[in-house]
């Protein structure tokens, strides 16, 4: 391998080693910025339990949680459950 291959390779892997790192930070900005969201709404008064559940439901697909939703009121009423 030629010395200009080496170097040519280096270089790329360092840049793709530095784009990497750059969205490791960029994730860690990003968590910490959830936090604070989270923080907030805390002091606020809202439970952060119930914001996170919702965000969770939010994500999925509209279809599986209403196939979910109706096995588990078929499952509460099986128990007498409300």
């Amino acid at each position: 391998m030629s010395n200009d291959a080496y170097t040519v390779a280096a270089d790329e892997l360092r840049q793709f080693i530095e784009q990497y790192e750059h969205l490791e930070t960029e994730k860690k900005d990003i968590a910490e910025q959830q936090k604070d969201i989270m923080s907030e709404a805390k002091a606020r008064g809202y439970d952060t339990k119930v914001i996170k559940k919702i965000i969770t439901l939010r994500k999925r697909d509209k279809n599986d949680l209403a196939e979910e939703d109706a096995i588990l009121d078929v499952y509460k009423a099986a128990l007498g459950m409300p």
